[in-house]
């Protein structure tokens, strides 16, 4: 008999909404301490200095409250795992609107205030359900507030990599949800069991073709802590680098997922 397919992951919509409000504010009161040299520092993004890239965490938030203000698509196109496959598509878009979106609002402060307070009304009422006509696809509202935790969670984090001593937390929800996804991702770019990837305390998945483990101890086991896995995931940071760092320990012949990483760029 062939295996059972696996049950796509749920999320508890109601978390969700709280800790993407959550992580957007504690960037919001982050970027209101920046000074004009920081807010000029260049970031792990090539071209972008921190300023662009404070603009760009609200474009995360805004286009929930604008693609709600759209009209509706008659189905989802794009499951949640499929979200990270689907965005290195508009990457030169985004840099171009992220730069405009930072010219046009010089006063950070206002921009994010703005942006939360549309983002509550907007949700407020929408259902789950709701279509959303985003351009990586059409997706339903709970699935699209996930791929949320992951944009900014990654971008909290290039924060904290550009400025020395910013250290924005991360809420613990976002965290879990952002690790969860992408490492659901993996699982469905590379299917299998021969190899376990855990990620404690958030997500454990099997992956890679080869013969599935089923008792005891898997022979190919990868792994690492979220945060490291998540710039693997996003291409922050490259596999070798972290396996020689100690970021990640790797045992067994089919643990090397240096071939399948990033998996978003």
């Amino acid at each position: 008999m062939p295996p059972a397919k696996k049950r796509a992951r749920t999320y508890d919509s109601r978390k969700i909404r709280v800790a993407v409000l959550t992580q957007f504010d504690a960037v919001g009161q982050a970027v209101r301490t920046l000074t004009p040299g920081q807010l000029a520092l260049p970031t792990r993004l090539d071209g972008w200095m921190v300023r662009d890239l404070a603009a760009h965490v609200t474009m995360a938030v805004e286009t929930v409250s604008r693609n709600l203000g759209r009209e509706e698509p008659a189905k989802a196109e794009l499951t949640l795992v499929q979200w990270p496959f689907a965005t290195a598509v508009r990457a030169g878009d985004i840099a171009e609107g992220t730069r405009e979106l930072a010219e046009a609002n010089p006063d950070l402060d206002a921009l994010y205030a703005r942006t939360a307070e549309r983002f509550a009304e907007a949700v407020a009422t929408a259902p789950d359900t709701r279509v959303l006509a985003a351009r990586t696809g059409a997706m339903t509202l709970a699935d699209y507030l996930v791929t949320r935790t992951v944009e900014l969670v990654v971008h909290t984090d290039d924060l904290n990599a550009a400025v020395p001593g910013l250290d924005i937390p991360q809420d613990r929800q976002a965290l879990a949800a952002a690790t969860r996804l992408l490492a659901d991702a993996l699982a469905a770019k590379a299917p299998g069991g021969s190899t376990e990837v855990r990620i404690p305390p958030y997500a454990v998945v099997q992956c890679v073709e080869g013969l599935r483990h089923t008792r005891g101890t898997p022979p190919n086991v990868v792994e690492t802590d979220p945060l490291t896995w998540i710039r693997l995931a996003t291409g922050r940071v490259a596999w070798k680098d972290a396996v020689d760092e100690a970021k990640v320990s790797a045992s067994g012949e089919r643990a090397d997922l240096g071939g399948l990483l990033p998996l978003m760029a």
